[in-house]
């Protein structure tokens, strides 16, 4: 298409001359295919949006000449879990990811679609509200298409949540579905699925998903796999219970009959570090078996979510209102503020784990509290001259949010050990940011600009864990086998021209807790489905970025039947 273009500009013009013989041309890189494979060097030509040749080619000529000589040029990073559902929409440049090679956002634990009128209303209505969006969108289909059209600098694809479903039919209580409920909700995976859902995702730590039992986890994801798809999930706990955690999302893939993925595998508060050993040990027996399971993680000791996460779930049914009224009650109140004080065994308290100077505040909606941003919850709790608990409490109540929260629960150690394993891949678990607006209202985690630049820096370069070679491997390919995505994730003729050019030298994330609006640095060129979105290290405000559907996507099998 490009070179199409450019004949005809020529033409238009008045311009005779030879068409080039490639769209772009980048010379002389250090090539990393994504499988896992020792580099080498050599050119890569790409016309319209794939890759066509791979070689020596020095006496061809291109549009676009890229000269890559001394750089990495690698398959583009998936981000195995991005929150950039309504990110996408806002700001469809996607910086904070581009600026890591990122090429392929998957959306997971939470999901935009389907909705019905009511939950459309009442929930993702409110949160693009906030963002200044509209939402024209309720199956799953409709979401993929509005955010294409919206013009995206990424891929990108979405796993269909199973709280979004249960929200859909039961609402946000904590109830069981009778047997025609649960048909409702499986006939909801089963269409969006068929609309292009990557697979079910859940965060079982949060109301309303943390009502589901594995039982309806098992329906749902049993849909889900006889589409070709995956279940990925936060699992229910990642600290006091992680062991019982992992064989509940087990049982589902084996019971479903469908691979499994682990979110951010952790092991949350230092009571808890010594179990990853024996989590990697089962994880590992089970894969030498066959048992198809994976997980991903984020490249920072400190986690983030909200004030939620640091009360007991009973208190949060029915949504906000009903929880912050709840809140109000001394009754309740009192209840509540002992559960939290509890090393519970019954449901995730990740404040206790962390404890007071290990939570760090960074947003609030309420222009008054905004002051605190940055801040310690024991600052906070020694300014308003309060118990930490009840600061908590207050907060959730003030802001009229459920407080976006940084928690240190994890230990460098366990990081390590996690990273070196090669089954292991690397999500975000943030949106997709570009640094201006509104977007610096906010104190993100850092993992926001620096996941990817800080595995690629720190701990492949800088620590020697694993090979650059192998680090690719598992943001590239291993992403794309997982998910069952074709054409992507390699660099080979016939696929997709997503790559990343970079200084494997000085690549580095620049982000911090203090300042965490920082692009990270070392990425010089990128390009998405042929077309530069990164070029010299600036972006270049192209949005080349496409939907990409799952297995069972309806519309490549009519498709299919249609040829």
């Amino acid at each position: 298409m490009i070179r199409t273009l450019f004949a005809a500009l020529l033409a238009s013009a008045g311009i005779a001359g030879h068409a080039a013989d490639y769209d772009v041309l980048i010379r002389q890189g250090t090539v990393y295919d994504g499988t896992g494979a020792p580099p080498y060097v050599a050119d890569i030509a790409i016309i319209d949006d794939r890759v066509t040749a791979i070689g020596q080619l020095t006496n061809r000529t291109a549009n676009v000449d890229i000269d890559a000589a001394g750089l990495a040029v690698a398959p583009g990073f998936f981000n195995m879990l991005s929150h950039a559902h309504a990110s996408l929409l806002s700001d469809g440049r996607a910086t904070s990811d581009i600026m890591q090679g990122i090429t392929f956002e998957v959306l997971s634990e939470t999901s935009a679609s389907p909705l019905t009128t009511d939950t459309a209303a009442a929930y993702v209505g409110k949160l693009l509200e906030e963002e200044g969006l509209t939402l024209n969108w309720r199956s799953l289909g409709e979401y993929l298409t509005a955010v294409e059209k919206s013009g995206v600098a990424p891929n990108f694809a979405t796993f269909v949540s199973a709280a979004t479903v249960r929200m859909n039919v039961l609402g946000l209580d904590d109830v069981e579905p009778s047997t025609q409920q649960l048909e409702v909700m499986k006939a909801q995976v089963d269409q969006a699925m068929k609309d292009g859902a990557l697979g079910l995702t859940t965060a079982l730590i949060y109301a309303p998903a943390t009502y589901a039992k594995t039982e309806e986890l098992i329906a749902l994801a049993t849909v889900a796999g006889r589409h070709g798809g995956i279940y990925t999930a936060h699992m229910r706990s990642e600290a006091n219970q992680l062991s019982e955690s992992i064989d509940e999302t087990l049982r589902i893939g084996r019971e479903a009959n469908l691979p499994v993925k682990i979110h951010h595998l952790k092991a949350a508060g230092k009571p808890n570090w010594q179990k990853m050993d024996l989590v990697l040990e089962k994880i590992n027996a089970l894969r030498a078996q066959g048992v198809p399971v994976t997980a991903d993680m984020y490249t920072y000791v400190a986690g983030a979510t909200g004030l939620d996460a640091s009360m007991p779930p009973w208190v949060q049914a029915g949504g906000y209102d009903e929880w912050a009224k709840r809140l109000r009650d001394p009754k309740i109140r009192a209840r509540v503020k002992a559960q939290m004080a509890e090393n519970s065994q019954d449901w995730e308290n990740v404040g206790y784990h962390a404890g007071p100077e290990g939570m760090l505040f960074s947003s609030f909606k309420n222009e008054q509290l905004k002051k605190y941003q940055g801040m310690t919850l024991a600052e906070v709790s020694v300014l308003r001259n309060q118990d930490s608990l009840d600061t908590i409490i207050d907060l959730v109540i003030e802001d009229g949010s459920r407080v976006e929260t940084v928690y240190f629960l994890m230990s460098e150690d366990n990081l390590s050990k996690q990273i070196r394993q090669p089954w292991i891949m690397f999500g975000s678990d943030a949106p997709a940011l570009t640094a201006q607006g509104k977007a610096l209202h906010s104190s993100p985690h850092p993992r926001t600009y620096g996941n990817v630049a800080r595995l690629l820096g720190k701990y492949v370069r800088d620590e020697k864990l694993i090979s650059l070679a192998e680090a690719i491997r598992r943001l590239t390919l291993l992403p794309a086998q997982t998910l069952n995505i074709s054409e992507r994730g390699r660099l080979a003729p016939g696929y997709f021209a997503d790559i990343a050019i970079f200084d494997a030298n000085t690549i580095a994330d620049n982000a911090t807790f203090s300042a965490p609006h920082q692009y990270a640095t070392g990425m010089v060129n990128v390009l998405v489905n042929g077309v530069l979105v990164l070029r010299n290290g600036q972006h270049t405000g192209a949005t080349p970025g496409r939907a990409v559907h799952g297995p069972g996507w309806l519309g490549y099998k009519e498709a299919s039947v249609n040829e």
